[in-house]
């Protein structure tokens, strides 16, 4: 059974820094892509960030320069380094690895105070 296991949110204030980790277990196969969604209170899920097993990285407009998307293979682990937090960043942020099957991990919160 695929578990996909976040950590490393939390509340801190505009242009600070954290650092989001997802580690995810239960596969042999790997995972083509890992990435994070975040949903804010009243507004759809968005992508905001993923990478394949290529290496290749994809963003959303709002948090290129500000946020970095990197994986572990080995330990099928990704991490989002984000930097210049905003209020507008505040959301909850799920983690996500498709192989074929999307699978989902259990959020974590991310508030950024003024």
């Amino acid at each position: 059974q695929v578990q996909l296991v976040e950590s490393g949110g939390g509340l801190v204030q505009a242009g600070d820094s954290l650092r989001l980790s997802c580690a995810a277990s239960g596969s042999t196969l790997g995972f083509n892509v890992m990435g994070w969604y975040r949903q804010a209170p009243g507004k759809q899920r968005e992508l905001v960030a993923n990478i394949n097993s290529g290496g290749m990285t994809n963003y959303v407009d709002s948090v290129k320069g500000r946020f970095t998307i990197s994986r572990d293979g080995a330990k099928n682990t990704v991490y989002l380094q984000m930097n210049s937090l905003k209020p507008g960043d505040t959301a909850v942020y799920y983690c996500y690895a498709w192989n074929g099957r999307t699978y989902w991990g259990q959020g974590t919160q991310v508030t950024v105070s003024s």
